[in-house]
């Protein structure tokens, strides 16, 4: 109850901050209260009046996604207010920006120059953005492809590198499909996603196997195994996370597993 009535607090706020003027309504004379009113607000979402008003005040209504979007937009919500309106009303966060941003912040990449573990940060679709230098020792130099050549799912499902074990590549396909299928349910820019699934389908034949299949994967977590020339085997444990002031990105570490696989990574980030 508590949150309905936050949630009722919070869009009558929204709606008296905006007066008509910012919205391309007529002021008018006769308006009694500073703000928009309900109805307004209502025709401007695409929303009925009585959804609306049910809504507002707090009642046990659901609203989609695209109508909780339409409502955002109306009110001029900031993208924290955002997220604030579709966790009263859904309990849940929004699906993911339209635009992602493409840029990698000061911060997130100082951070991956800081660690002494591979890492690198990805966009919703698994287009590589930005990396640090034990990952391009470790896997490969992002820097040297074009960004159309730096779509992770493509390259681990694609490259011939990682095939050399049928069964585990099977293992790895099914997976990474799953997880991309997750992703796919959430985006703002299925167009996006559809490009890339229309490439796979007529490049992969394991990947449109695993396509018909149901399983969805929403954790990003798994060990992975790279054999590096001079060093040996290194086993790595990867998570990933979202980066919180830049909706649509996410920072993957690449971990030792074990104590072996962190001495052969002291060796390859000493080697020059």
């Amino acid at each position: 109850m508590a949150h309905r009535e936050e949630l009722s607090r919070f869009l009558k706020a929204a709606r008296a901050r905006l007066s008509p003027s910012d919205v391309g309504l007529p002021c008018g004379t006769r308006r009694r209260t500073t703000g928009l009113r309900r109805e307004e607000v209502a025709t401007l979402a695409g929303m009925s009046v009585t959804w609306y008003t049910w809504f507002e005040q707090g009642r046990e209504v659901q609203l989609s996604a695209p109508m909780i979007e339409r409502l955002s937009a109306t009110l001029r919500l900031d993208k924290n207010e955002r997220e604030f309106l579709f966790a009263l009303a859904q309990h849940r966060p929004p699906p993911l920006t339209v635009m992602a941003d493409e840029q990698v912040h000061p911060g997130t990449q100082h951070l991956l120059d800081s660690l002494s573990i591979p890492a690198l940060v990805i966009v919703e679709d698994w287009t590589v953005i930005g990396w640090n230098q034990l990952v391009a020792r470790a896997f490969r130099d992002y820097g040297t492809l074009p960004r159309e050549k730096r779509n992770l799912f493509k390259i681990l499902l694609l490259d011939d590198r990682y095939r050399s074990d049928p069964d585990h590549f099977r293992e790895m396909g099914q997976r990474l499909t799953a997880r991309f299928k997750w992703d796919y349910s959430r985006t703002a820019r299925p167009e996006v996603f559809d490009a890339i699934i229309e490439e796979m389908y007529e490049r992969s034949d394991l990947f449109r196997e695993c396509w018909q299949e149901s399983e969805i994967l929403a954790h990003f977590e798994h060990t992975n195994v790279t054999d590096m020339p001079g060093v040996g085997q290194i086993i790595f444990r990867h998570t990933s996370y979202a980066i919180e002031e830049a909706p649509g990105q996410r920072l993957i570490l690449f971990a030792p597993n074990d104590p072996e696989s962190a001495a052969r990574l002291e060796k390859l980030a000493a080697k020059r």
